[in-house]
């Protein structure tokens, strides 16, 4: 059974940073691609960072460049996400993700995909 439950949402000031964390259970080495996703209330999902988790690559949207990053420790089975620079607009409910995609090699590849597994999220609010 998978599971995947996110930590590390808080509130902080504009400006702060804060490190989320990503527990996984039950992936399978063919459940090859992961993200991070945000939605706030009454906007869309949006993608921050995708990752194909055998080769490593990662591919972030020209919107999350910069301010973001994905790492991994991978005998912990946890996903991580820096996060930088925060503003009020990053405010949101932050999710891990996972699925397969056997075809794909790289993350751009897996921001194309539609994702099968999804933890509960952790709340994150920057404050002005």
């Amino acid at each position: 059974q998978v599971q995947l439950v996110e930590s590390g949402g808080g509130s902080v000031h504009t400006g702060g940073s804060l490190r989320l964390s990503c527990a996984t259970s039950g992936l399978r080495s063919s459940d090859n691609c992961m993200a991070w996703y945000r939605q706030a209330p009454g906007k869309e999902r949006e993608g921050i960072v995708y990752i194909e988790t055998r080769s490593g690559t990662t591919y972030y949207p020209d919107s999350m460049k910069g301010r973001f990053n994905i790492s991994r420790d991978n005998a912990k089975n946890t996903l991580f996400l820096q996060m930088n620079s925060l503003k009020p607009e990053d405010t949101a409910m932050y999710y891990c993700t996972a699925t397969w995609a056997l075809p794909c090699v790289d993350g751009s590849c897996c921001s194309r995909r539609d994702w099968h597994y999804w933890g509960p999220g952790t709340q994150v609010t920057v404050s002005s």
